[in-house]
C-alpha cells in the first residue's frame, strides 16, 4: 500500500490547492471538493496515460510543419 499512497498524496495534495481556490478549508464541505477534484486529475491522468502514444504522435506531427 505504500507505493499507492505515494501516487495518491501528490494529487491530492495539488486537489487541495485547486479546492482552496473555491471553497474555504473551514468550509463543511471543502474535503468533498477535494475529492471531486482529486477524482477529475486521476481521470484526466488515466486519459493521458490511456491516449499517450497517439498524443505524442500529434505533437511529433505538429512539431514537423
Amino acid at each position: 500500500m505504500p507505493v499507492l499512497s505515494w501516487l495518491l498524496r501528490p494529487i491530492l495534495f495539488l486537489a487541495a490547492i485547486i479546492a482552496g481556490w473555491f471553497v474555504a478549508e473551514d468550509a463543511a464541505n471543502f474535503s468533498v471538493v477535494q475529492m471531486v477534484i482529486a477524482v477529475f486529475l486521476i481521470t484526466a491522468a488515466v486519459v493521458v496515460a490511456a491516449f499517450w502514444e497517439a498524443l505524442a504522435e500529434k505533437l511529433r506531427e505538429r512539431g514537423t510543419e
